[in-house]
């Protein structure tokens, strides 16, 4: 059977598998800097817009990091060896980027009407979860549970029963780590991502606390789109893993 052709998918996408497969093979190493958006613009054909828009993608996977000012440089940890997928995932990474894409909907649109009829007792509730996921972090214990009460929190805090009722049936799915095995990767590494995901609902929180409910429903869908992001990225290098790249 043959792979995805090369123009398959959105343009993003395809310059996103190059990358990616470049870093893999390690013909862009840890700490080398990525083609600027014009080279890297010339080189697949694509507007500098469609780069930009790869580059956040390889970013939030943990894949490049950005120095404002100097470029986009291939991350140091490595952290890509975590978003590798084996034949038995691939079942579960569709399913959850199925359930991710139900969230973004739901919970970016709960996240604007908690913004709007939260009370103090709410806004303690998602501090006290927050507070938890860095006690178990720092603790080195298991932060889904602390997640999934900082999601739920804020679909209390909708007043609206039916928001509760959406997020408590996804159960586990509702935080995409937990239905996977552990990823393959260093402890550094995985600090540094669960560190970035409890900024990512600090974010979420500061919104919601001064009422902003379009800065509320764009700071979920970051943070929930990051998570999508993350497990697409997961399943493309699997697929790319079981297809070789033709020689030139």
């Amino acid at each position: 059977m043959k792979g995805p052709s090369r123009g398959s998918g959105s343009l993003a996408e395809r310059v996103v598998g190059e990358l990616a497969a470049d870093i893999r093979a390690g013909a862009l190493r840890p700490g080398q800097q990525l083609p600027t958006e014009a080279e890297a613009a010339s080189r697949f054909r694509v507007s500098r817009t469609v780069v930009r828009e790869a580059l956040q993608r390889l970013q939030a996977a943990g894949l490049v990091e950005t120095r404002h000012g100097v470029g986009t440089f291939v991350s140091a940890s490595r952290r890509e060896a975590g978003l590798r997928a084996d034949a038995a995932e691939i079942a579960t990474v569709i399913d959850l980027l199925a359930v991710l894409e139900l969230r973004i909907a739901i919970e970016s649109e709960a996240a604007a009407i908690a913004a709007r009829r939260r009370t103090q007792a709410h806004v303690e509730t998602l501090r006290s979860a927050l507070a938890r996921f860095a006690a178990d972090l720092a603790a080195g214990r298991e932060t889904v549970d602390a997640d999934f009460a900082f999601h739920a929190g804020i679909a209390a805090a909708t007043d609206n029963r039916y928001f509760e009722t959406v997020l408590a049936s996804l159960g586990g799915k509702a935080i995409p780590r937990a239905g996977l095995k552990n990823p393959e990767m260093g402890p550094a590494a995985r600090l540094e991502y669960l560190a970035r995901v409890n900024r990512e609902h600090e974010d979420i929180l500061e919104a919601i606390v001064r009422g902003d409910a379009d800065g509320a429903r764009a700071a979920m869908r970051n943070h929930i789109g990051n998570g999508r992001e993350r497990l697409k990225l997961r399943q493309q290098l699997s697929d790319n893993q079981k297809t070789p790249r033709r020689k030139p």
